[in-house]
């Protein structure tokens, strides 16, 4: 008997003792935990060796077991029909584009900014009516824009009181401290309360801002910073205004 023909015959026979059947769902929760551990430890490597070690005892199972008589195959599914289908593309939808007016009517006095931007056109800062709906307790908000040659202006920026009453005391719409088409437009906003001095410091330096008062209603003064000494809002720690006796307004 050659060696292949004893190897034969050793598998034909029946084992002296009968192995209890594997639990394989036992067999799978612990290999799933072993291949979390290893994941975090070595990454794939460490999951292809536990796949392996599932593999070998699910075979081993398998050899156990009569294999099943062979079943014939189905016969071929017909092939689909190749003559493509035509689709007509659907166009995508086209966006609204909504332009915002670019020029409003300034509300009292126009304040130049000393500073120029576009075609050398001069930068100002005024007020400007407001009715919305949603705030209701806001006339009014501010605007930086150019000043042009016909005395029309140009817009730039605009900004607003939005949480509480336009003329509750206090500072309100600070803003600027961006470069808008080109030009730097300079930190501003007011304050409701009489102000004659606004001042703050920008890491630790003192600044001043230069102040104006409204000529809509004297209590509101209109104040900005120059832009080589604040580049922007987030920089004033605090802001600071006094009364014209220098008494300080603000804690």
């Amino acid at each position: 008997m050659t060696d292949l023909e004893t190897l034969r015959s050793a598998l034909r026979e029946t084992p002296a003792e009968e192995f209890a059947e594997p639990d394989l769902g036992a067999i799978m929760a612990k290999g799933r935990r072993i291949r979390r551990r290893r994941r975090l430890a070595t990454g794939a490597g460490g999951v292809a060796a536990t796949v392996v070690t599932v593999l070998v005892i699910v075979g081993a199972v398998a050899l156990k077991k009569t294999p099943p008589a062979q079943q014939p195959l189905p016969p071929a599914a017909s092939a689909p029909s190749s003559s493509p289908t035509s689709v007509s593309p659907t166009p995508a939808p086209q966006p609204t584009i909504t332009k915002a007016p670019s020029t409003s009517v300034p509300l009292g006095n126009i304040i130049s900014l000393e500073t120029k931007g576009e075609d050398g056109r001069e930068m100002v800062l005024y007020a400007c009516a407001l009715d919305e709906p949603d705030m209701p307790n806001v006339e009014f908000g501010l605007r930086v824009a150019y000043r042009n040659g016909d005395g029309s202006y140009d817009d730039l920026m605009m900004s607003n009181e939005y949480k509480k009453s336009d003329r509750s005391f206090g500072f309100h719409a600070v803003d600027g401290g961006d470069v808008v088409r080109g030009a730097f437009v300079p930190v501003f906003g007011y304050f409701a309360g009489e102000a004659a001095r606004i001042t703050s410091t920008v890491r630790g330096k003192p600044v001043e801002a230069k102040v104006v008062p409204w000529s809509e209603d004297p209590t509101v003064s209109l104040f900005w910073f120059d832009g080589s000494q604040v580049e922007s809002s987030g920089v004033l720690t605090p802001l600071i205004a006094y009364d014209a006796r220098g008494q300080r307004l603000t804690k």
